[in-house]
This record gives C-alpha cells, structure tokens and sequence, in this order.
C-alpha cells in the first residue's frame, strides 16, 4: 500500500470514527433525554397517586364502619384492615406515613371509624383507643356558620344556652387553655385586639359523633378543634408556599366560602382576591361588611359599606383580622390553589350564578344587567 493510499485510509477510518462517535453521542442524549422525561412523568405521576392516597376515601360519607383490630397487629396489619374496611385508600401508603410521622401507640379494640376522616383523625383515633360505642349524640356543623351560629346548634343539642356558651368561648382562661392544648392551630393572631371572636372560623364544619348523653362544652370544643388539627394540617404547607399562616389560611378561605354559591367558582373566586391583593386594590366583599355590622342581609347597600370595622374589605386594603366564618374543605382548597386568571371582579345574582370580569366597565356593566333592575 503506497503512502498516499495508507493517508487517504486513515482519513476514511477518522471520518467514519467521527461519524460514528456522533451517532453514539445523539443515541446518549436521546436515551437522556427520554430517562428525564420518563423520571418527571413517573414523579408527577407518584404524587399525584401519593397525594390522593392521603385524602379520605369519601368526605362526604360518615357512616360509621366498625373495625376490630386484634391484639399484636403489626402496622402492617393495621393499614391492610383499615383499607379492607375502606376507611384509607392505601395500607402501603399508611405504613409509609405512620413510618414517616413516626407514629406508634396503636391500640387495640373495636372502633368506630368513618370514609370521611384523614389519615391523621384514622392514627389520632386508633392511638388514643376511642374504643366502640353507640353514639347518643350528633352535633352537625354546616359549612359557612359563625360561631354565634355554631353556639346555637350546640344549645340545641344541650342544657346549655346559647349566651352561656358564647360567653365560654369568648373567656380569656378557656381560650388560654385551647391555645395550651393547640398551640400549632391557635396562634397569637387569634388574640389581636381587632378580632371579634378568637375561635371564629376555626370550629371544621362536620358531624360530630359523641358518646356519652352530656359531654361538656370543653369536650365538644376539643373534638371541633381536634377535626380542624387534623384537616389544616393537609394545608398547612401549600399555604406557607403561598404566604399566608394558619389564621390567613383560615381567613382567606372563610371569604371564599361565603362568597362562593356553587363549588365550581371557589378557585375563580379565590384567583380575584389574590390578584387583588398583588395590584394593591381592597378586596371589597360583602360578606365582610355583613360581618363588622353583626347581622344576615340578602343585600348590601352603598350606605352599609360606610361602616367602620377592621372586618369592612371596602375600607381596608388585604386581609380581615380574622376568619369571618367556618370554611370546608373545598374553599381551604381554594384558598390554597387558586385558579390562574387576571380576573379583578366577581359578581353574584340573585339566582346564584356568579359572573367574573377584568375590568369595572365590564363589572358595571353586568351590575346593571343582574343587580340594579332587581
């Protein structure tokens, strides 16, 4: 092989390296790139699955489930049972989470447990041997009550009146110890001068089984208390990554409750005020106005928007002092998850539909169509 024959080889041995090497690098890439994807979607994918896992089996069934758990049963155990019985979605997920939290003190008996309740009211409940009983007595909390709403269901269901127990709800000593025994949920905030009731908004809307014919006023306040622990606690991060703390969180989701007449318009709803609040514009609800004046409208009128309270949203730029009503899961979900929108306005008709806009000549406009002929 003569020499120029030898260099034209090489040549073609570099050039078919070269080629070959850039082959080799985009296959690499290639295959890279589809492991990223396949790692992001397989993620997402898992915590979406995990973040399902975690929330009730059905909020809205509280029919009690019986379950025994056997003496000796491992978490394991435990976790298939509950998913046996459908009280949790995943005995995988349970284990997981008890070893996560750390949890232990299970005991064992027969208990009464329900679709609706978290994973952490399902560990509270199995660690504290809340053992089997018939109920004597339910107390149910409707969505959206005020605490002087809420003191009358309980009146009801009681030898208590509902003076006796507002009084109690309101007593320095009795909120003092509710803030000893919850000190993560009862903050300071509960104790700024400017708030009407300290416990407003934070007694969870739901059925209250009790067990005994005259459990007092102490008891059922825990219990509430207990439930409202137990639900911000699935909150409580997505709302520090929005901002606000436990007492806004609650605050922020009692507006979207009493403004919102169907489920579908809370995270609308909730996208206005936060987008409100970032433009520097008061948030202007009328429930709030309804609320600093102590009584129940059908409508407000220009006159009751001059009233001055911390709670009134029309004078006030942000957030009221406090919680102006209990608020359920779907607008503590809002409240978190807003949708994302440049809306600015919101206006609700008579026959419950509620009409966004982005600008107040559009807002106006449906004012006149929907509110002002009424």
């Amino acid at each position: 092989m003569s020499k120029n024959e030898k260099k034209k080889y090489i040549y073609e041995k570099l050039v078919e390296q070269q080629s070959e090497a850039r082959l080799v690098r985009r296959i690499v890439l290639v295959a890279a790139v589809l492991l990223i994807l396949f790692a992001a979607a397989a993620g997402a994918g898992g915590y979406f699955y995990i973040n399902k896992a975690l929330q009730p089996v059905d909020e809205s069934n509280t029919k009690e489930v019986k379950v025994e758990i056997p003496i000796g049963s491992t978490v394991t155990g435990i976790g298939q049972i509950l998913e046996d019985n459908g009280i949790i979605r995943d005995a995988r997920l349970f284990r997981y989470y008890v070893k996560f939290r750390n949890e232990s003190g299970f005991m064992a008996g027969e208990y009464n447990l329900n679709p609706s309740m978290t994973l952490p009211e399902v560990i509270a409940s199995l660690k504290t041997g809340t053992l089997m009983q018939d109920v004597v007595m339910r107390i149910t909390i409707p969505e959206g009550k005020q605490l002087a709403q809420i003191a009358g269901i309980i009146a009801e269901k009681t030898d208590l009146n509902q003076e006796e127990i507002m009084n109690k709800l309101n007593e320095k000593e009795f909120i003092s110890k509710m803030m000893d025994k919850y000190p993560d949920l009862l903050t300071e905030d509960i104790l700024d001068e400017k708030i009407k009731y300290p416990l407003e908004g934070y007694l969870f809307p739901a059925t209250y089984p009790f067990y005994t014919e005259d459990p007092t006023l102490e008891e059922i306040i825990t219990t509430m208390l207990d439930k409202t622990k137990a639900v911000v606690e699935e909150y409580r991060g997505q709302g520090e990554e929005k901002g606000l703390s436990v007492h806004e969180l609650l605050t922020m989701a009692s507006l979207i409750e009493e403004e919102a007449t169907q489920q579908v318009d809370r995270a609308k709803i909730s996208s206005v005020f936060y987008n409100r609040m970032e433009t520097g514009m008061p948030l202007q609800t009328d429930p709030t106005v309804l609320y600093a004046h102590g009584e129940h409208k059908d409508r407000v009128y220009y006159k009751d928007l001059e009233v001055e309270s911390p709670y009134n949203t029309y004078l006030h730029k942000g957030l009221p002092p406090g919680p102006i009503a209990n608020a359920g899961t779907t607008s503590l979900e809002a409240a978190v998850n807003p949708e994302e929108t440049d809306l600015l306005y919101f206006l609700a008709t008579p026959e419950g539909q509620v009409h966004f806009s982005r600008t107040l000549e559009e807002h106006n406009k449906l004012k006149n169509e929907h509110i002002t002929n009424q």
